[in-house]
């Protein structure tokens, strides 16, 4: 950097969140499934999460999201839309399109990015070289999911974690050591483990057979064990990167915003980087459950709110997906409102 010369950075302006309004409890689903309450909270940390109702689609939260994010911001247009999701309006086209013409943002670029649970740090690195790079000057970056689209609803190990939502954050080219100025997102991925987090029917690995597929392979399934050994392992390794890369130490952290994926995996990261128990470890997974490439801007957006986020908190996020995927970054935290709905 020279004089007034410096690459411009991403700088959060501000957030959006929107869920269903339909709440459903524990003992909603332990009315079918082998299961109870206890169980449920004990291995997941999770009481309740959010369904939307029959015909709303995956780009009908981002549209909601994106709104109440575009307000918060100030309104006006921004010149790309970003939207990690894992259950995407259609298989073709992608969804961010359609999203950007109905926030009456047509001719802004747009497009989808897929890292499931993982996707909302993959599009805010992706965010970041667009406005790095002179692409664009501001970006709406969505992670959106309708989960109970793709669950087995006799499944007890995925229908109880997973829930609907989306959460949007708007970002504008900015100083790199102003507020608000995303770090370095580290991301990361093994694909030889692609079989832990996946819906085997559907794409074109499956059609090509030519074979029908049974009706349990269209839906998301998951190997619980080891999903979880490698999420508290990636997770706590890409989050230690994330601060050293920022001159950070764990102790320095005022607040860790973690995907929601499960309140157990998210303490073992916790307790792994010496974040201590309290207020420090931002959470929402007991009301929303896992919303998957919402579950971060959701939980931002919510914590902001609820005065659980500040300007100058040093803030560290980290996710973990399938893929495997994972990535982290740090925010010092701006003053910049939330809405949501």
């Amino acid at each position: 950097m020279t004089g007034d010369r410096y690459t411009p950075t991403c700088v959060i302006s501000g957030l959006g969140a929107w869920l269903p309004p339909r709440v459903v409890t524990n003992d909603e689903l332990t009315a079918h499934l082998d299961t109870s309450d206890s169980w449920i909270r004990e291995r997941t940390g999770i009481a309740a999460r959010r369904r939307s109702a029959p015909g709303v689609s995956t780009g009908d939260l981002a549209v909601a999201a994106g709104e109440l994010a575009l307000k918060a911001a100030g309104g006006g247009p921004v010149d790309a839309v970003v939207l990690g999701t894992t259950t995407p309006d259609r298989l073709c086209p992608g969804t961010a399109p359609e999203v950007a013409s109905r926030l009456g943002l047509t001719g802004a670029a747009a497009f989808d990015v897929s890292a499931v649970c993982t996707s909302f740090l993959y599009g805010l690195a992706t965010a970041a070289g667009l406005i790095a790079t002179g692409t664009a000057e501001s970006v709406l970056l969505i992670g959106a999911e309708t989960y109970s689209t793709i669950l087995d609803p006799d499944d007890r190990t995925t229908s109880v974690i997973f829930g609907d939502g989306a959460g949007a954050m708007v970002l504008r080219a900015g100083r790199p050591m102003e507020p608000g100025a995303v770090g370095p997102v580290l991301l990361g991925s093994d694909g030889s483990q692609s079989d832990l987090i996946q819906i085997p029917a559907g794409g074109s690995r499956q059609r090509s057979t030519g074979a029908a597929a049974p009706r349990q392979d269209h839906y998301f399934r998951m190997n619980g064990s080891d999903t979880y050994r490698n999420a508290v392992l990636r997770t706590t390794a890409v989050a230690q990167a994330a601060l050293e890369r920022r001159g950070w130490s764990p102790d320095q952290v005022d607040r860790f915003a973690a995907h929601q994926a499960n309140a157990r995996i998210v303490d073992a990261v916790c307790d792994r980087l010496g974040i201590p128990p309290g207020e420090q470890r931002l959470s929402n997974i007991e009301r929303v459950g896992n919303t998957a490439a919402a579950s971060v801007p959701l939980l931002l957006a919510e914590s902001v709110v609820e005065g659980r986020l500040r300007p100058g908190d040093r803030t560290l996020l980290a996710a973990f997906g399938g893929g495997l995927t994972w990535g982290a970054t740090t925010v010092l935290w701006p003053d910049v409102p939330a809405l949501t709905g």
